[in-house]
């Protein structure tokens, strides 16, 4: 029950944030999830509806650096920087962080400064 009580709060949280950002073309929108055992990120342009990027420690090139750390800050971080790598190929730079209702705190801060130190400007 007490589990339950903490997803609602982080859908109400997101729901409320959503209202204040929105990704366009210059400046998308990275969006995180995280489950237990893995982590994702999207950059999205809301304005045209439609996902530029897409990686979770699940993809391929992830994978292959996190190995078993993939729920946890070291995975989190690789996922940082393969998302900036693959940013810059597409020709982003700045983008609107969307932390979707989780505290700034542990693999959400680790998956932000490790894409800041890979070049995408919050």
């Amino acid at each position: 029950m007490k589990n339950w009580i903490k997803v609602e709060g982080r859908e109400r949280r997101h729901k409320i944030m959503r209202k204040k950002i929105v990704g366009t073309k210059e400046r998308p929108r990275l969006s995180v999830y995280r489950s237990l055992s893995h982590f994702y990120a999207q950059v999205i342009d809301d304005i045209e509806g439609k996902t530029l990027i897409s990686l979770s420690t699940l993809s391929p090139d992830v994978k292959d650096r996190v190995k078993k750390d993939s729920g946890n800050v070291k995975g989190a971080e690789a996922l940082g920087i393969a998302l900036a790598e693959s940013c810059k190929s597409k020709g982003v730079t700045k983008v609107v962080f969307d932390r979707s209702g989780y505290k700034y705190h542990g693999r959400v801060k680790a998956l932000a400064e490790a894409a800041r130190k890979g070049g995408l400007e919050f």
